[in-house]
């Protein structure tokens, strides 16, 4: 997620499949299955699982990208005999994967024009597998206490009336907005110079560490700003109230030093290897397949942090009350 680059507490962070995911690079990243092979090249046989080559799935470092990918492995596995290998990457990196072999599938992509570009239309060794069904925000949230306290506070014109309040250790004499993990989708840097505002942009370093904040922020009665998105669990638990921005407007965000306007609604979509692609495996069509809603990945993902199931049994338990919706991905 991100104009230039996108979207789970410590205690659930162990439960995903991303071990290792800060630094991995396509070289390292760490993986939870069998080494990757080239997609396309096993196979043959007259059944679906004899003609599953193995995959390699990228692990982006949010709950819900390992929402989707839990059920998508679980769905490869079980019913078309597949090895998944899923390997903890950052977003960009995952992409450079697609030009050496070593990733075949992002499960969720937040937009990347410039990575679209780069590899799917310049280098041709990506391409789009259609919507994941998806569908993205990203914003400025304060905890709901705070709307109910100070209700003029979700106009981004009075923000600078309360950046005393927002002011930490980290952020100075400035009032501090609360980013995640610096390699998601943001504007933010550049929204907060371009609307004149008197705070400055810190990095809680992750998706769990933002959580934590909020969740805090909320039983505590603390004062916060934070970014934040959906499809995301921890809205139906806290319901965050979002800040209004500059309505958002075509090309707007084109010059990513000049943002001044809200983030766009992004169509999350899949992306793979050609080779992939190409290679006639019945999990490529799995992958084209597979889209769900927006409540179905918040429950799965709720199921990983909130019910601390592990991802596999989250997977089957969706699964399982899903018969319709995987049989239709199997066509």
């Amino acid at each position: 997620m991100r104009i230039t680059k996108t979207p789970v507490l410590t205690a659930l962070a162990a439960g995903l499949l991303l071990a290792g995911c800060g630094g991995a690079t396509v070289n390292n990243g760490a993986s939870t299955s069998a080494p990757p092979v080239s997609s396309g090249t096993g196979g043959g046989g007259g059944d679906a699982a004899a003609a599953c080559a193995p995959f390699t799935l990228a692990m982006n470092d949010w709950v819900g990208y390992t929402a989707d990918a839990a059920v998508l492995t679980y769905v490869a596995e079980t019913e078309l005999g597949c090895t998944v290998t899923q390997t903890a990457l950052k977003e960009e990196i995952a992409w450079q994967g697609f030009g050496n072999g070593q990733v075949d599938v992002i499960i969720e992509n937040w937009g990347h024009p410039d990575l679209v570009a780069k590899y799917i239309d310049e280098q041709k060794v990506a391409q789009n597998a259609g919507p994941t069904g998806n569908i993205g925000t990203i914003g400025w949230y304060v905890p709901p206490w705070m709307a109910q306290k100070y209700p003029d506070i979700t106009d981004w014109n009075n923000l600078n009336t309360y950046a005393e309040l927002f002011k930490t250790s980290e952020s100075g004499e400035k009032g501090q907005l609360l980013d995640g993990d610096p390699s998601f989708v943001t504007n933010d840097e550049a929204l907060v110079t371009n609307l004149g505002l008197n705070y400055k942009v810190v990095y809680a370093g992750s998706e769990a560490a933002l959580i934590t904040a909020f969740d805090n922020a909320e039983k505590n009665k603390t004062p916060m700003l934070g970014y934040f998105y959906a499809p995301q669990w921890f809205l139906s638990e806290v319901p965050l109230v979002k800040v209004d921005l500059p309505p958002y407007t075509e090309g707007c965000d084109a010059d990513p030093e000049k943002v001044a306007c809200d983030y766009p609604e992004y169509t999350l979509d899949k992306i793979v290897s050609t080779t992939f692609a190409n290679s006639g495996s019945p999990a490529a069509d799995l992958v084209k397949n597979f889209t769900w809603t927006n409540d179905d990945q918040n429950l799965v993902a709720k199921y990983i942090t909130a019910d601390k199931m592990s991802p596999e049994d989250a997977a089957k338990t969706w699964v399982e009350a899903n018969p319709d919706k995987v049989a239709a991905w199997l066509e």
